[in-house]
C-alpha cells in the first residue's frame, strides 16, 4: 500500500501524526478532568466536552473558506501556531476558581480556532497531491494511509496521558489536580515536532501549499463542471454531511459515556491473557508482526521475505516469553481504554487496504458512499455489544449511591469495552478515510476547502450532540443509552441507502 505514493504524502501525515498526539493526550483526560478539578456533573462535563469537541471540528469550515482565497499552506502554519497558544494556556495550573475556569475557556477557544485552520487545509492539500494524474488511483490509500498516521499518534496518547499525570503526582508531588496539566503540556511538545517534521520536509509538497499542482490543474481544465454538475456534486456532499453527523455523534462517545462506563462499570484490573493488553508497547509489537506478515506474502524477493518472515517469529517469540512472565493483575483506568481504537485503525489499514485491493482487481469493490453506508450498519451492531454487556447492571445514579454506601457493585469484564471498540473501528475504517477521500475527489475545484471544511462542520455537529450520552447518564438503565445509539445509526444507513444512486452518480462522474 505505500508504494507509487508522493513523497509529500508521508511528509504530511507525519506532520499530522504529531498534531494528533498532542491533541488526544489532552482529550483522553479531558472529560475526567473537568470533573475533578471542577466538580461538575456528568452532564455539565459532558456539554462542555462535546462543544470543544464541535469547536474543533467546525473551525475548519471557516478555515477552510480562508484557505481558497489565501492558501492552505499559510493557514496551516497560522492554525499550529495559534494552536500552540492553546495548550500551552491550558497546561498552566490555575486551580478550579472562576479564573481557572476562564483561562481553560479562553485556551479550548485558541485550541479550536487553531485545529479550524490547520485541520481540514493539511488534508486538502493531500487530496491536491491526486490531482496529478500519475498518483489519482492511489487517492482512496492516500487517505487510508494518512488515517492511519493520525492514529499512530493517537494510539500512544492515553498511556502518555496515565503515566505522565502519575509520574507528576509520585515524583513531583503535584496534586491530583494539577498533574493532569502535566498530560496538556504534551501537546505543546508534541506540536514543536509536528512544525519541525511540515518545514523540514516542505520541499515535497510546496508546489500544492497554495492550491492545486500544475499538473492538476491542467487536468481540471480538461474536465470543466457545468453549473448542474457542480450543484449535484454539492448536493451529494451535503447527503454525506447529513449522515456523518450521526457517527460522530455515535462514535465520539468513546470520550464520553464510554469513558464513563470504564470508569464506574468496568472491572478496575486485569489479569492473565487480557492484561497483555492494557501495555501500549506488547500492541505496538502486535501492529509490527502484523505488518511483517503482509510483507512476508507480499515481498518480491527471497530476502525481504526472510527478513519479513524472522521478524513475525521473533515477534511471536517476545510476546510467547511476556506472557510466561506475567507478574500478577495489572491495574485498568478508564482513560486507557482509549488506546484500542488507534490501535486497530493501525493494525487493520493494511487488513482493509487488502480486502479492497482484493474486490477492485475483480470489479466488486463497494463505492465509496456504500462503503460509508455498511460503517453506519457495523457501528449500530458496537453499540448492540455494549447493550448486551450491560444487561443486569444498574443505572449510573444507582451505581454511585451503592459506591458511596460502601456496597459491593456489579463490575463487568474489560472484553466488553475491547470488543466494542473493535467494532467501532471496523465502522470507522469504512466511514472516515472514505468519506474524505469521497470529498476530496467530488468536491468542485474552487470549493474544495470550503467542501472538506464541510464534512468537518458536519463532524462537528455531531460532537455537539455527543452530550446527548451524557444528560442520559443517570437514571436511565444503560442498555437504553446505548440502544439510541443503535437505532440512529441503522437509520442513518437506511437513509443512506435509500440515497445511494444519486450518490453513486457523481463519484462515477468525479
Amino acid at each position: 500500500m505505500f508504494k507509487e505514493q508522493p513523497k509529500g504524502l508521508y511528509a504530511l501525515a507525519l506532520a499530522n501524526t504529531g498534531e494528533r498526539f498532542g491533541y488526544y493526550t489532552m482529550l483522553a483526560v479531558f472529560a475526567l478532568f473537568l470533573r475533578a478539578n471542577f466538580g461538575l456533573e456528568a452532564g455539565v462535563a459532558g456539554a462542555i466536552y462535546s462543544t470543544f469537541l464541535g469547536l474543533v471540528y467546525f473551525m475548519p469550515l471557516v478555515g477552510g473558506v480562508l484557505a481558497d482565497k489565501f492558501g492552505y499552506g499559510k493557514m496551516v502554519t497560522i492554525g499550529i501556531t495559534v494552536m500552540f497558544a492553546g495548550y500551552l494556556l491550558l497546561s498552566l495550573p490555575l486551580g478550579s476558581d472562576t479564573l481557572a475556569m476562564i483561562g481553560m475557556l479562553a485556551a479550548l477557544i485558541f485550541i479550536s480556532v487553531g485545529t479550524g485552520l490547520f485541520k481540514g487545509n493539511l488534508q486538502v492539500m493531500v487530496g491536491n497531491l491526486y490531482d496529478d494524474p500519475k498518483y489519482a488511483s492511489k487517492r482512496d490509500e492516500a487517505f487510508s494511509i494518512f488515517y492511519m498516521a493520525i492514529n499512530v499518534g493517537a494510539l500512544f496518547a492515553p498511556t502518555a496521558a496515565v503515566e505522565i499525570k502519575e509520574w507528576a503526582e509520585t515524583s513531583l508531588g503535584f496534586s491530583s489536580n494539577d498533574a493532569y496539566h502535566f498530560s496538556f503540556a504534551v501537546a505543546c511538545v508534541a506540536l514543536i515536532i509536528s512544525m519541525g517534521i511540515y518545514y523540514t520536509f516542505r520541499s515535497s509538497f510546496r508546489h500544492i501549499e497554495g492550491g492545486k499542482s500544475k499538473s492538476g490543474e491542467k487536468a481540471m481544465a480538461e474536465k470543466k463542471l457545468s453549473a448542474g454538475e457542480m450543484r449535484q456534486r454539492i448536493i451529494a456532499l451535503c447527503l454525506v454531511f447529513a449522515v456523518v453527523i450521526f457517527f460522530w455523534m455515535a462514535f465520539h462517545q468513546n470520550g464520553l459515556t464510554l469513558t464513563y462506563f470504564a470508569n464506574e462499570f468496568n472491572e478496575k484490573s486485569s489479569e492473565g491473557f487480557q492484561s497483555m493488553f492494557f501495555s501500549v508497547w506488547n500492541l505496538v509489537l502486535i501492529i509490527i508482526g502484523v505488518y511483517a506478515l503482509f510483507s512476508l506474502f507480499q515481498s518480491e524477493t527471497t530476502r525481504g521475505r526472510v527478513v519479513a518472515g524472522s521478524i513475525v517469529a521473533g515477534v511471536v517469540a517476545v510476546l510467547y516469553y511476556k506472557y510466561l512472565n506475567l507478574n500478577g493483575p495489572v491495574a485498568v483506568s478508564a482513560p486507557i481504554f482509549q488506546q484500542f481504537n488507534p490501535f486497530y485503525v493501525v493494525a487493520l489499514t493494511p487488513v482493509s487496504i487488502a480486502i479492497f485491493s482484493a474486490l477492485a482487481r475483480r470489479g466488486k469493490e463497494p463505492s465509496a458512499p456504500r462503503k460509508i453506508a455498511y460503517g453506519m450498519l457495523v457501528a449500530s451492531a458496537g453499540f448492540a455489544i455494549m447493550a448486551v454487556g450491560s444487561l443486569g447492571l444498574l443505572t449510573p445514579d444507582a451505581q454511585e449511591a451503592a459506591v458511596e454506601a460502601g456496597e459491593q457493585v456489579p463490575l463487568v469484564s474489560s472484553n466488553w469495552l475491547i470488543s466494542t471498540y473493535l467494532v467501532l473501528t471496523f465502522a470507522e475504517l469504512l466511514l472516515s478515510p472514505m468519506g474524505i477521500s469521497f470529498v476530496s475527489k467530488v468536491a468542485p475545484p474552487q470549493y474544495k476547502g470550503m467542501m472538506m471544511g464541510g464534512w468537518f462542520g458536519a463532524t462537528a455537529i455531531g460532537n455537539l450532540l455527543v452530550a446527548v450520552g451524557g444528560f442520559l447518564w443517570g437514571g436511565i438503565p444503560l442498555w437504553a443509552v446505548w440502544t439510541v445509539f443503535i437505532v440512529l445509526c441503522l437509520l442513518s444507513a437506511v437513509f443512506m441507502f435509500s440515497m445511494m444512486k444519486k450518490l453513486e452518480s457523481v463519484t462515477t462522474d468525479a
